[in-house]
């Protein structure tokens, strides 16, 4: 929406965001128990077990050519999650007359060789499952604290204690801080593990009833159920691709309303985000002479023609307006490339960029997130962090959106800047109009699934607390808003959500990725009110 006061002078909520772009403000936040983020690892290919592809699905190469990029690039690949798997237990000696072992069904060496066996095999079935890149390093066998400490001071991002037997001092040497750690326990069908029994008293509380251990909670605890451990290593993923990400921001960094003038701040200090200021004094020229590059303009205007001429399309806007919008995203991809990143977002989206890209920055933001880049439009980073978040955490392209208004258990939701690749694989249907406040350019209205459950983040400003619901798109509707517009029928409390609503902007996907988020937040200190009904999602 609106970030400059010179365009327009209605007082819809993009407008009266215009009185917020001011200076970031300092804000003290809790040190984070995250792991490190090295340009090396963040630039780094994938090494994963789990065989699954860092790249969101894209076009292939030729169609890359045709209706994507005049060069064949891609997006920076993900970082892989290692995750270090440990079997801690002791092997109790009989004593005559007195108790000589603990609870659990690993007593030996050989049982424990035998667990460490059967460990090896269900996690490689679990990492089979995963949409991300996982790699599971050898289960390693502890009994000592020396032994603990070693197993510390390894290369991993997670480390994930099967608790079968050991004293509470070999857990917590393992524990460390600034590692993110979860516990697995064995109940059924067996061999039952010690810390089934005591984990919440003695390790999680210290034998008291405030809980004593740094970094760990009851959430980081999984019984018997790998499905549970692999959402969870999934919200760990997507933080640790989160944290430290660059996004290049055309006309510089901001925050929607008098409420996000801390916003860029907060994504540097909570969210680690690096924001690299790129001016429309840069822009400006740079678009100039690549207006004048006839073989680029050539070339964009053969790209344009095949995705206007691909099934499920239908322009009704100037051609031109659509040939400048691929102008514009070979710029904002050399841009991005030249700071060795694939996010972007553009400040004064409706207005600035207008007069120089001869255009609006619509259609070029839903072509990139369509090929796996993360493209937001009004550079909002009270939102913008919800959607590298979730982006990270589903492996499909995000709907930056304005919220209506919620009543009788729906809300509409719209953009002029919408995926059509909603689902990571299948271009939906898009009709590609003006976009609606300026009746200029070229903007995807898409036509959503109906039927699908969606993600729906509202993001508070100040990052303290925010509110998630799954929905079911019931509805595109062609009211006089932004083009891409969803009505969504909230499952569950349409009322708290009414009563909880803050900031402004929301973030939506395809599928439900509830628990994900709210894990990951947890890990950030951030709560999230989840307002769906159990079950609904």
């Amino acid at each position: 929406m609106n970030t400059n006061p010179s365009c327009f002078p209605c007082q819809c909520g993009c407008c009266i965001s215009t009185r917020r772009l001011t200076a970031p403000f300092q804000r003290d936040v809790p040190s984070l128990a995250l792991p490190a983020v090295t340009r090396r690892g963040f630039l780094g290919t994938v090494g994963t077990i789990a065989a699954a592809s860092l790249v969101l699905p894209s076009l292939s190469a030729e169609e890359a050519r045709q209706c994507s990029s005049v060069k064949d690039r891609r997006p920076v690949s993900r970082r892989t999650l290692r995750v270090q798997p440990v079997l801690t237990y002791e092997t109790p000696q009989r004593r005559e007359a007195t108790s000589w072992r603990n609870w659990g069904g690993i007593q030996t060496d050989a049982q424990a060789k035998e667990e460490q066996a059967r460990i090896t095999a269900e996690l490689k079935q679990m990492a089979a499952k995963a949409e991300f890149p996982i790699e599971l390093k050898p289960v390693l066998l502890v009994k000592t604290v020396e032994q603990a400490a070693n197993v510390a001071k390894g290369d991993y991002d997670v480390l994930v204690t099967f608790a079968a037997g050991g004293w509470l001092n070999v857990l917590e040497t393992l524990s460390r801080k600034d590692r993110w750690n979860l516990m697995f326990l064995r109940h059924e069908p067996g061999p039952v593990y010690l810390w089934y029994e005591i984990v919440h008293p003695r390790f999680l509380r210290k034998t008291v009833d405030a809980y004593g251990q740094p970094g760990f909670d009851v959430a980081d605890v999984v019984t018997d159920n790998y499905d549970e451990m692999l959402w969870k290593l999934r919200a760990l993923h997507g933080l640790q691709n989160t944290h430290g990400k660059r996004v290049v921001c055309i006309g510089g960094p901001a925050g929607w309303g008098e409420g996000g003038r801390q916003a860029p701040q907060i994504a540097r200090d909570l969210w680690k985000l690096e924001l690299a200021d790129y001016s429309y004094k840069d822009l400006e020229p740079r678009l100039a002479a690549a207006f004048k590059d006839t073989a680029l303009v050539s070339a964009c205007e053969k790209a344009a023609k095949t995705y206007l001429g691909k099934a499920g399309v239908k322009l009704e806007t100037t051609r031109q307006f659509v040939h400048n919008a691929f102008v514009l995203r070979e710029v904002m991809l050399d841009v991005m490339e030249e700071h060795q990143t694939d996010a972007i977002t553009v400040n004064a989206c409706m207005g600035t960029i207008m007069g120089m890209s001869r255009t609006t920055a619509c259609l070029p933001l839903s072509l990139l997130n369509d090929d796996g880049y993360l493209a937001f439009c009004e550079s909002d980073f009270v939102v913008i962090p919800s959607g590298i978040l979730l982006h990270y955490l589903a492996g499909k392209p995000v709907f930056l959106n304005d919220p209506t208004y919620p009543h009788d258990g729906m809300v509409t939701l719209a953009h002029c800047t919408a995926p059509r690749k909603m689902d990571g694989k299948k271009l939906e249907k898009a009709r590609i109009l003006t976009h609606f406040e300026s009746d200029y350019g070229a903007a995807p209205k898409v036509e959503m699934r109906l039927g699908q459950i969606t993600t729906n983040l509202v993001p508070d400003f100040a990052c303290k607390q925010w509110v998630g619901f799954a929905g079911t798109i019931v509805g595109n509707p062609f009211l006089d808003i932004c083009r891409s517009q969803i009505d969504v029928r909230i499952h569950g409390d349409c009322q708290a959500l009414l009563e909880e609503m803050k900031g402004f902007h929301w973030m939506t996907c395809y599928g439900d990725y509830l628990q994900e988020t709210g894990y990951a937040l947890k890990k950030l200190g951030v709560g999230m009110h989840n307002v769906s009904r159990t079950g609904m999602a």
